[in-house]
């Protein structure tokens, strides 16, 4: 049927999906044992709560449940892709993804510590960074007693790493 015979307060607007974590093209898309699992338990959450929707109103339940629907999607393609790299099977020595760094920041003196981990892991009031950040870019590969160059704007910081653990 053409949409000129449809009423307009019959014409739904398509529900707006929130996107997941930005993951460059053509970057793999790594994630750790947990970050897996939590992966995991979202879908779970999710499926449970498309299941519990009791709403009467027929469009406001086909909208609740197209958003649903199109995080759900999102999410599969994210598991989909994912490879899961275990932090214990990296080298000790060296920063790498899993690794929590604690470095020094030359410039202000601050010491700081962070985890790196896949993108849907990333969490920075936990101090979990994706492995895609600039910092950790930075500072991957890099040894203890080692300086990471990393810029900030115009400002180039010059970080030591003090200790590196999986």
């Amino acid at each position: 049927m053409s949409r000129g015979f449809v009423k307009e307060e019959d014409q739904e607007e398509a529900p707006l999906i929130p996107p997941r974590a930005a993951l460059p093209e053509g970057v793999t898309n790594y994630v750790t044992p947990h970050g897996f699992d939590l992966l995991q338990e979202e879908k779970k959450d999710l499926e449970e709560q498309r299941t519990a929707i009791k709403i009467k109103d027929e469009a406001e339940s086909r909208r609740a449940k197209s958003v649903i629907d199109g995080k759900l999607k999102l999410l599969n393609d994210r598991i989909a892709t994912a490879r899961i790299l275990d932090p214990q099977s990296q080298a000790k020595e060296e920063v790498r993804f899993g690794a929590t760094v604690k470095f020094n920041n030359k410039e202000s003196g601050e010491v700081q510590q962070f985890t790196i981990v896949g993108v849907d892991e990333a969490d920075v009031k936990k101090k979990k960074i994706a492995f895609i950040a600039p910092i950790a870019r930075a500072v991957t590969g890099k040894k203890i007693g080692e300086i990471a160059k990393f810029n900030l704007g115009p400002e180039t910081h010059n970080l030591e790493i003090l200790e590196i653990s999986y």
